[in-house]
């Protein structure tokens, strides 16, 4: 029995030149993959929140359901921080770019955007306060000129920490977007 969808020696067809579904440009998108550190640091803050439900559990069945209801706050707190973990980042579409961080998130329309650039100066070292340098990925706003807006991401930050060539790629990605649907 021939299975033609399984086979890697079919022709291509016309309507491989289509967009796909998914393709929707007016949608928010990550033009990169969240980094090893980012994704581990998730993963340890998520193993903590099953130990803490864990401990929700154990002591709702002792019968204090008001300590385990704490507790389970506690555990819902350390969940919805790991999400927010992994949603920070760059973010593009249509209708602009939009920069997620932990507490805060920046969305400039492309229309506000007057240049986003590659530059060599010293960055943070995964979010602490030591530098060291590296390149930065770094906006300047038509409105406010060149002021102390902060870079939308490094070679050294969570996501891109010993990952040179990805962060390469995503920078080119996100100033092609930019070139793409700036006006004027």
């Amino acid at each position: 029995m021939p299975l033609p969808f399984l086979t890697a020696d079919r022709g291509f067809e016309a309507a491989d030149d289509v967009a796909l579904p998914f393709d929707d440009r007016d949608r928010w998108r990550r033009p990169y993959r969240p980094g090893p550190w980012r994704v581990g640091a998730a993963a340890v803050w998520l193993m903590l929140a099953s130990f803490v439900l864990f401990a929700a559990v154990i002591i709702a069945l002792t019968g204090t359901f008001r300590g385990a209801g704490a507790v389970f706050g506690i555990a819902l707190a350390i969940i919805v921080g790991a999400l927010r973990l992994l949603r920070m980042g760059v973010w593009v579409s249509a209708a602009g770019l939009r920069q997620v961080s932990f507490f805060a998130t920046r969305t400039f329309g492309w229309d506000r955007v007057g240049s986003v650039r590659t530059v060599q100066q010293p960055v943070r070292w995964l979010g602490l306060p030591r530098t060291v340098q590296g390149q930065a990925l770094v906006p300047t706003l038509r409105d406010r000129g060149a002021t102390d807006l902060p870079p939308l991401m490094t070679t050294h930050n969570a996501d891109f920490l010993g990952r040179f060539e990805a962060f390469d790629r995503a920078a080119d990605t996100i100033e092609a977007w930019a070139a793409e649907y700036r006006r004027g």
